[in-house]
């Protein structure tokens, strides 16, 4: 897009520096048509051996990916340049790594991850590191629109932030319901976290504002680049707590040329299942606790049935009998073999057979008057396979070991009271009533809770995954995919012409048969996988990452964390959240709690300290609600002072609705976006009342707020930034929260600009810094 008028500089270094870039444009539009050009080039190479196949898809993806990456460079390719001392020269630095013409001397654009283009981010006039001048350039499409200079070399402290200028101009601007990356900004306390080592778990601490996401985001940006061999093969894992909120960052990593991270939340972690369903806080908080892992062992235990007495079953008319010793000798056996269910299910299946078969043979031989030895092999075995056949032995064996799915053995638990009794011993009846729920049916089908999903994942692991048929029908598919080289290869031989005058010529004619088996002809045909690694891994239940991102942790109950550890197994993790916004029963106030019990001592402690979203005036209303959490938590520093102040208006109650959709609906109708936060009693009364002014109102967790003004419960509001937020009815907020001040201090601190405080009656006391007048 070209630059109006107004945003021309009319200064010779504008000109300049336009020249330079338009040359980084000239290098990024040449690598794009080489990356296109052998990405080409590798589809059609020819493959005939399974490494070779391999080598061919991985080829593929990784010039996909770099085309990917030119592509998205192509938004601000450059962001800046550092001038060095002693005639050290400019090294400018973008999005993503040029080279110059001149192999031995400095790249024509640094990646932003190098360490070369360190100093950009954390050079201070008291400690410049070698830099005398540190330029943010501004580019609008391919146009250079602004430049903004620090000068390095005076050695006195200045506000203590990078690039003040570029920084409060992105911080002023309307957001648009997508967050953008941090590039150009990244401070020097988060530049720090940022390129910290990749080993361990790193936790990430800070208050609302403070650029937690963005960090967190941009450091695995930064694992990428560093990591790239390593985790371009495993993948990287980011978790969010809502639909929202991964739509909101969805952009981020992307806009860095990274494609190979999948983004999911906690309900969508088990492939092919997307766990929406809602259920209460205590329930989410029984299924969250490490007990469910002993009292999953023990639902799986109680269906290896053992009878009370012997049971019989009828085959051809025999009756046979199995007694309970029988039973349970065939179950340790069956154990002993394999300790998950489905696995060790053939064993059991086998000894139980067995021991049939010999009493049907006994019963047979008793009434032939040679006796059982009348019986030969052949016919032992045709017995055993009746046995096994049979309906009422093949009954017997579901009822006393099942095959089970996870989600049978979970939907069988929660349905039956006496089975939750049996699986935890020492409960008290209240928590086994949390999880007791009714059997679905087609009317009311069963709906999976992101509560559910670690369970059902934990489940997998205790019942084991039979791949069997997988495999047979893998086989299946090769043998037709053989045949049909082969019936392609035969008719290749047989169209060869047999018309030559001279025979010896004949016999050297070679046909494609001769120099291409069916093995070799079904490989070559096989598709390109074009899947990046992110679709691969969701779609793959035992795929483990290279890393993993969790995002608003603090949420997370043990199980949560069981199942996340389980997909990294090198525990290298960066998490961020803050405790003093915990909202569910099952999150943690304490890191420790939450980490020792998975990692150990394997995990550190970072903290950002600097609120670059809330405005102080906001802050200081905000800070009396963390006062009163009972946290012991600074508020983080606000860098922006002199916006508007907060405003509280106390409605009555007939008047509460109207007036939030009156005040919404005026905020909404300016620049940026607009999130009305309720208590959940409040949700459908404002939803219905704005939505008559205002048609595109969203809400709900899949809510978006690049479409219309959103009304969403605090928990929904979590990790996500609002140019103009109304709070509505603060005590309602308080009281239906599990977390009631919690859930406050989330509400209050969204916004960007703006903060509106409406309430039915007197606010809350821990709102004393606010000051409401009448409606």
């Amino acid at each position: 897009m070209p630059a109006t008028p107004s945003d021309v500089v009319p200064d010779p270094e504008l000109a300049r520096e336009q020249e330079y870039v338009s040359d980084l444009y000239a290098r990024l539009d040449a690598a794009r048509a080489l990356a296109e050009q052998r990405w080409r080039q590798a589809i059609t190479w020819p493959a005939v051996d399974p490494q070779a196949l391999q080598e061919r898809d991985a080829t593929v993806r990784f010039h996909g990916e770099r085309m990917v990456a030119l592509d998205a460079a192509e938004a601000g390719l450059c962001v800046g340049r550092i001038d060095r001392e002693d005639d050290g020269g400019a090294l400018y630095v973008g999005r993503i790594g040029l080279p110059a013409d001149d192999a031995g001397g400095d790249p024509a654009l640094v990646d932003w991850r190098a360490p070369a283009a360190r100093p950009f981010y954390v050079a201070t006039p008291v400690h410049p590191l070698g830099i005398v001048r540190r330029r943010h350039i501004r580019t609008r499409g391919r146009t250079v629109v602004r430049l903004d200079d620090e000068l390095l070399t005076t050695g006195i402290a200045g506000s203590g932030l990078t690039g003040e200028a570029a920084l409060l101009s992105a911080l002023d601007a309307s957001r648009t319901g997508r967050m953008t990356d941090i590039v150009r900004t990244i401070q020097a306390e988060q530049d720090r976290i940022i390129r910290s080592d990749a080993a361990g778990v790193l936790v990430v601490q800070g208050g609302p504002g403070t650029g937690k996401t963005a960090v967190a985001l941009h450091r695995a940006a930064y694992l990428l680049y560093t990591h790239r061999e390593r985790l371009a093969r495993r993948g990287l894992l980011v978790v969010g707590p809502t639909p929202t909120f991964l739509r909101y960052i969805a952009d981020v990593l992307p806009s860095l040329g990274e494609t190979g991270v999948l983004l999911a939340g906690l309900g969508q972690l088990r492939p092919g299942l997307d766990a929406r369903g809602e259920e209460s806080p205590e329930t989410a908080a029984v299924k969250g606790r490490l007990e469910m892992v002993d009292v999953l062992r023990a639902a799986v235990r109680d269906r290896q049935v053992v009878p009370d007495a012997p049971v019989e079953v009828v085959v051809d008319g025999f009756p046979l009998k199995l007694r309970p010793i029988d039973v349970s000798r065939a179950q340790a056996a069956a154990r002993k073999a394999d300790p998950l269910h489905n696995l060790a299910r053939p064993v059991f299946v086998r000894r139980v057979v067995d021991l049939l078969t010999r009493r049907y043979v006994d019963r047979i031989g008793a009434g032939v008057q040679a006796g059982p030895d009348l019986l030969d092999r052949e016919d032992v075995a045709a017995l055993r396979s009746e046995v096994a056949q049979d309906p009422g032995v093949r009954s017997l064996l579901a009822r006393l070991w099942p095959v089970l799915t996870p989600e049978r053995l979970l939907t069988d638990l929660y349905a039956d009271p006496a089975r939750i009794a049996t699986a935890t011993p020492g409960w008290s009846d209240a928590d086994r009533a949390l999880l007791h729920r009714p059997r679905p049916s087609s009317a009311h089908p069963a709906a999976w809770t992101p509560a559910d999903v670690p369970l059902l994942e934990e489940a997998e692991e205790l019942l084991g995954f039979d791949d069997s048929a997988q495999r047979a029908r893998a086989d299946r598919d090769r043998q037709r995919a053989l045949r049909r080289a082969q019936e392609t290869l035969d008719v290749l031989h047989g169209s060869r012409s047999v018309d030559l005058e001279d025979e010896h010529l004949e016999a050297e004619v070679l046909s494609a048969g001769d120099l291409l088996s069916a093995e070799d002809l079904a490989d070559r045909q096989r598709e390109v996988d074009l899947r990046t690694t992110a679709e691969r891994a969701a779609a793959d239940r035992t795929w483990t990452f290279g890393h993993v991102v969790v995002d608003e942790a603090q949420e997370l109950s043990p199980m949560a964390w069981r199942l996340l550890v389980r997909r990294c197994p090198t525990r290298s993790m960066t998490v961020v959240g803050d405790v003093a916004q915990t909202g569910s029963l099952a999150g943690t106030d304490r890191w420790e709690a939450v980490l020792t019990p998975h990692v150990g001592n394997a995990w550190r402690l970072e903290e950002l300290t600097v609120n670059y979203r809330t405005p102080a005036e906001v802050m200081a209303v905000a800070a009396d609600v963390l006062a009163a959490t009972g946290t012991g938590l600074t508020p983080p520093r606000s860098v922006r002072t002199g916006g508007a102040p907060p405003v509280a208006e106390v409605t009555g109650e007939s008047g509460l609705a109207s007036r939030a959709a009156s005040v919404g609906a005026d905020l909404a109708a300016g620049e940026g976006t607009t999130a009305l936060v309720v208590p959940p009693g409040r949700r459908d009364e404002v939803v219905a009342a704005l939505a008559e002014l205002r048609p595109d109102v969203q809400s709900g967790p899949d809510a978006d707020s690049s479409l219309g003004p959103v009304v969403l419960l605090p928990g929904e509001a979590k990790g996500l930034e609002f140019d103009s937020v109304v709070v509505v009815d603060p005590q309602g907020v308080l009281d239906e929260g599990v977390r009631g001040l919690n859930d406050l201090y989330v509400a209050l601190t969204r916004a960007t600009q703006r903060l509106t405080v409406l309430s039915p009656g007197p606010l809350p006391a821990v709102l004393g810094a606010l000051k409401p007048a009448a409606a």
